[in-house]
């Protein structure tokens, strides 16, 4: 019987490490919470909802904010002054987050 290699082991472990790495709160997910709540769910009307996104594509959303490829004000003051760490923590932390439910419409 052969060893299950550690490189192996490793990979595997690598998405549950990173979530891990999510369980506490960033320090500035304050400011992101007030429109997009605290787990990535809005709680403001068009303000889009952040959990269970990739990574990736919220560090690159961050990028395009912050440097003006996305023209939104508000969104360039809030993430101008963060390092690229705290743009990690804020896109680990959201990505980890369990996805919106479905809504369900109102009953006549």
């Amino acid at each position: 019987m052969k060893a299950f290699p550690l490189w192996a082991a490793l990979l595997l472990a690598a998405p549950v490490a990173a979530q891990a790495g999510a369980a506490t709160p960033p320090p500035q997910l304050g400011m992101c919470a007030a429109c997009h709540g605290e787990h990535g769910i809005a709680v403001v009307p068009g303000a889009p909802n952040l959990a269970a996104q990739r990574v990736d594509y919220l560090l690159d959303a961050m990028h395009q904010y912050r440097d003006g490829r996305r023209d939104v004000a508000v969104m360039r003051a809030a993430l101008g002054p963060l390092s690229e760490a705290q743009l990690k923590a804020l896109a680990t932390w959201f990505a980890a987050q369990p996805p919106a439910s479905p809504q369900t419409e109102a009953s006549p």
